[in-house]
């Protein structure tokens, strides 16, 4: 069993910034990957940014040059640095994670979700 548990979530002005964590928890052999996505109201969840084993990073075309996506390895832990924040960028941002609880069996993990609001 894994649970993720994120935090940083909050309100912040356009052009401000904001940090979020997540934490990988329990039985935990490796980590696949792990990233974050958001879902703002009435639309789909999209991928924001992903990191992989091997270090190698994906963004979404629209967080490109203003967030950045780092890991730290001895913590299980995952972060997003999220710098000139737009009002498009309100969403609930979601911690995803692929993980291997045994060195034979993967599975993805999702965290519950913070709240990111950019208002003026």
């Amino acid at each position: 069993q894994v649970q993720l548990l994120e935090s940083g979530g909050g309100l912040v002005q356009p052009g401000g910034s904001l940090s979020l964590s997540c934490a990988a928890s329990g039985s935990i052999f490796a980590i696949i990957s792990m990233g974050w996505y958001r879902q703002a109201p009435g639309k789909q969840r999209e991928l924001v940014a992903t990191i992989n084993r091997g270090g190698g990073i994906d963004y979404a075309d629209s967080v490109k040059g203003r967030f950045t996506i780092s890991r730290d390895n001895a913590r299980n832990a995952v972060y997003l640095q999220m710098n000139s924040l737009k009002p498009e960028d309100t969403a609930v941002y979601i911690c995803e994670a692929r993980i291997y609880s045994t060195n034979v069996r993967w599975d993805e993990y999702w965290g519950q979700g913070t709240q990111v609001t950019v208002s003026s």
